[in-house]
């Protein structure tokens, strides 16, 4: 596998994301005492984002390419656990696994923290 193919792979998982926020800010709307949904397609809309973002730089060489990745990566799982720990509890009134929104979250803050690391490294060559 070429990190190009991760990138698109990345952007695959972005779509989704973003995708899954709206759907998720939609039935945050329609639903009544929602108000952690809307908390959950946030995580899901700026991580999108952030994915692209983080890809994009890896891409055009402004971040330490697998620092870049592993940050994008992260922000992947990291909402995935944060937004899904959030839905599963107002859908199915149980988490994924204990303390999934705060294991999301902390994944979420490490990310971006390598991600400016990876802006930070030295590139060779």
């Amino acid at each position: 596998m070429t990190p190009t193919d991760i990138v698109r792979g990345l952007i695959v998982c972005a779509g989704i994301m973003g995708a899954a926020g709206v759907a998720l800010a939609a039935a945050g709307a329609h639903l009544p005492e929602a108000g952690r949904l809307s908390t959950a397609a946030l995580m899901l809309l700026l991580h999108a984002a952030a994915v692209l973002g983080a890809a994009a730089l890896t891409e055009r060489g402004l971040a330490q390419p697998m620092l870049g990745l592993i940050a994008s990566a992260g922000f992947v799982l990291g909402a995935g656990l944060f937004a899904g720990d959030l839905a599963a509890h107002f859908f199915a009134e149980r988490g994924l696994f204990p303390r999934a929104a705060p294991t999301g979250g902390i994944l979420l803050m490490l990310s971006w923290l390598l991600l400016a690391v990876a802006a930070m490294w030295p590139r060779k060559g």
